[in-house]
C-alpha cells in the first residue's frame, strides 16, 4: 500500500454518532489514504450502492457492518451486500460491542469475512484501521479469504 499512495473507498455502516466521530478521527490519524463512508442504515446503503453502480463510482474496497442498527439489523444488510453484483466478494468485517458466539456465527454464515469486538475508543479505532484494513486491502489476502469456500 505504501508507494501508490491510492485512496480506498471504506463503507461503515454506523449508527452512533459518537463511534461514526471515532472511525473518522482513526482514519485520520491511521495515516491510510482511505475515503471513509458512513451510512446509518439499511436504505442508505442500498441507495448508495444503486446509485454509486448506475454512475459507475468506485464501490468500497471493504465494508464495515455493525450488527446492532435500528430497523433492519446488520445480518440483514450483510446478506443483501452478498447478494449485490457489485459488492458480492468485497470482504465484509462485522463488528458488535458485544461479543456473543451465535452472532459470530451467524455473521460468518451471512458472508462476513471477518468478525471483530468493536473498538471501543480512539485508541482501538486506530489500532483497528492500522492492522485490520490494509489486510483486507492486499489482494492476495482477498483472494485466500474466500479459497476456503471455492470463491476466487
Amino acid at each position: 500500500m505504501q508507494g501508490s499512495r491510492k485512496h480506498h473507498t471504506v463503507l461503515m455502516v454506523e449508527d452512533d454518532p459518537l463511534e461514526i466521530e471515532l472511525a473518522r478521527n482513526a482514519v485520520i490519524e491511521s495515516g491510510l489514504e482511505l475515503a471513509l463512508v458512513v451510512l446509518k442504515d439499511a436504505d442508505a446503503v442500498l441507495d448508495w450502492l444503486s446509485d454509486g453502480t448506475a454512475k459507475s463510482q468506485q464501490m468500497p474496497r471493504v465494508i464495515l457492518i455493525n450488527l446492532k442498527l435500528p430497523k433492519l439489523d446488520g445480518l440483514a444488510i450483510l446478506r443483501k451486500l452478498r447478494m449485490h453484483s457489485a459488492t458480492s466478494d468485497t470482504p465484509i468485517v462485522a463488528f458488535s460491542a458485544e461479543y456473543i458466539q451465535a452472532e459470530v456465527l451467524m455473521s460468518y454464515r451471512a458472508g462476513a469475512n471477518s468478525f471483530v469486538a468493536k473498538p471501543a475508543d480512539l485508541h482501538q479505532f486506530g489500532e483497528f484501521f492500522r492492522e485490520q484494513i490494509p489486510y483486507w486491502l492486499e489482494p492476495r489476502q482477498r483472494k485466500l479469504a474466500f479459497a476456503a469456500d471455492g470463491r476466487s
